[in-house]
């Protein structure tokens, strides 16, 4: 695939580097949006169908603003019309059904889906959250979509003789819906897989799947593969092979101790890296956020890195997420001014060996 970032590089850019700055997706809802949404869930309130809307957009609108003001390049809703995100797409691919949540750690439920039938697309489901997104900003909105072998992997399975098979299908469909989303616009597309790093040996079915979900998509599009947390040496070098731009990977909260993992053979995408800890309700200063983003050029050269949080930051106090995100978009201007000045000089490539 082709390198397409440059697009996304602000007119009024304030320096010859560009690290592009992003977030992966989720974003702390404000407090009223989940006010709202019981109103509406409660039979006995008249907070009806467009009252839950309008609370919908207005959470956007607000993010969106917010994701602004902290000064990314590019820019997410904050999936404040999702839930969950597995729940979110089920309720929208023909062929799934729920029966209820199911424990999954603590006291932590997910309303786990069960596929009862071949799956199939059918409305569009996100078309709408971008085109609303896009309308609210004029910066460049990405587009997260939960991948095909997560939604297979995260949902019991009674329709399919594996699920591989439910994988590929679902490929498909996100294929299907990616091809809407390009025609309305969309050009920055990021595939969250949180399954992959923790399943052995199912690369290759990812990478079957990616095949699917980018059939015909313009080189102009930007495809991003999301993995959060897991073994990255079980997947690489062989992620590499994947039919995607950008890998933005989690690495921040292991105080990156798999960086080196990426070293050799060398890392030939663009690597979105995190910068800031999704698991730390804590706002890191804005030196300790330079200090990893030039790990990541111990890694890739600055035309291939990516600057965002590991992960999505919706579990963080919402001042703590927007601070996050603020300074790590002054660290990435930081660097790349360091950069313009020739005053980083990182070596990359292999580890050294250890010694004896």
């Amino acid at each position: 695939m082709s390198r397409n970032k440059d697009q996304f590089r602000p007119e009024t850019h304030p320096n010859d580097s560009f690290l592009l700055t992003t977030v992966v997706g989720s974003y702390p809802k404000p407090k009223w949006l989940n006010r709202a949404k019981e109103l509406y869930q409660d039979p006995d309130h008249e907070f009806d169908e467009d009252d839950w809307q309008e609370a919908k957009d207005d959470a956007a609108r607000l993010i969106t603003d917010e994701h602004e003001r902290a000064g990314l390049d590019v820019v997410v809703d904050g999936e404040m019309r999702r839930n969950e995100m597995v729940e979110f797409f089920a309720h929208r691919i023909e062929g799934y059904e729920f029966n209820g949540p199911v424990k999954v750690w603590g006291h932590n439920y997910f309303d786990k889906p069960s596929v009862v039938s071949e799956v199939e697309y059918d409305e569009s489901w996100l078309v709408d959250e971008y085109e609303f997104t896009a309308a609210a900003s004029d910066r460049p909105v990405k587009v997260p979509i939960t991948g095909p072998y997560t939604l297979a992997n995260w949902s019991f399975n009674e329709a399919y003789a594996d699920d591989e098979q439910l994988a590929y299908d679902l490929a498909d469909l996100v294929n299907e819906e990616i091809e809407k989303l390009v025609e309305a616009g969309a050009r920055y597309i990021q595939i969250d897989e949180p399954a992959l790093a923790t399943t052995p040996d199912d690369h290759a079915i990812v990478g079957e799947c990616l095949e699917r979900i980018v059939a015909d998509i313009p080189d102009e599009v930007r495809i991003g593969l999301h993995v959060c947390y897991g073994d990255y040496s079980r997947i690489y070098p062989e992620i590499l092979e994947f039919p995607v731009d950008e890998f933005d990977l989690e690495l921040a909260n292991g105080d990156y101790e798999q960086l080196d993992v990426f070293k050799d053979p060398e890392f030939t995408k663009d690597l979105a890296l995190g910068v800031t800890d999704a698991h730390v309700a804590e706002v890191e200063s804005v030196e300790q956020i330079e200090d990893n983003i030039k790990k990541g050029l111990e890694v890739v050269p600055p035309e291939q890195l990516v600057v965002s949080p590991d992960c999505g930051v919706k579990l963080l106090p919402r001042e703590v997420a927007y601070g996050k995100m603020a300074n790590m978009v002054e660290a990435a201007r930081n660097v790349e001014q360091d950069l313009d000045e020739g005053n980083i000089d990182i070596e990359r490539g292999a580890p050294a060996p250890a010694d004896d």
